[in-house]
């Protein structure tokens, strides 16, 4: 696998569930903004539902960054909203669910499982100019935790925004960070 980070979202358009209506969703809505692109095998499974779960009750702490977060599966958004409308755990979901039928989505973004037509457990941030910043990609059985992907996009957002500075290991907002310079080679 060729690596994502700081490439530009491939172009795409979708329909997703989002708040009781079907909505158009594309690239473009990637930009400006910060993204969490979230991927999942599939609606009606048993990991799936607990990490869209843990999107859902963090989903504030994102809002309140400036982050959009939009899970993804090869499901349709027919069968998001039938998930939605039968399970207490989606009910919770404010955020848009992409439908990828065609996986057009999920092979741009390098975390097709061919052979049985769904995703992999990938999650990408992408920057304001639509670039992605961090790939994660887990085996099925391994469920994610959305208070480390915040942890995460703050680092990411920190960076961004200190041109000059990075995060050292387990950083946490308000950590100090680092200035690389020759100084500190050999001295970590």
């Amino acid at each position: 696998m060729s690596t994502y980070i700081n490439t530009e979202v491939k172009p795409f358009t979708a329909t997703a569930y989002h708040n009781g209506q079907f909505i158009q969703v594309s690239d473009a809505d990637l930009k400006g903004k910060w993204s969490v692109v979230f991927f999942y095998p599939a609606d009606f499974t048993f990991v799936c539902p607990t990490e869209l779960g843990d999107l859902a009750d963090n989903y504030a702490e994102f809002q309140k960054l400036g982050v959009e977060i939009y899970s993804v599966s090869t499901d349709t958004h027919f069968t998001h909203k039938a998930w939605h409308d039968t399970s207490d755990t989606i009910k919770k979901i404010q955020y848009p669910m992409i439908g990828d039928p065609t996986g057009v989505i999920t092979r741009n973004f390098g975390v097709m499982i061919e052979e049985a037509g769904l995703a992999d457990r990938g999650t990408f941030v992408i920057d304001p100019e639509g670039k992605i910043q961090i790939v994660e990609i887990n085996a099925g059985g391994i469920g994610r935790d959305a208070l480390e992907l915040l942890r995460k996009v703050k680092a990411a957002q920190y960076v961004a925004s200190h041109p000059g500075e990075v995060c050292p290991a387990k950083w946490k907002e308000g950590d100090a960070t680092l200035a690389p310079s020759l100084d500190l080679v050999g001295k970590i």
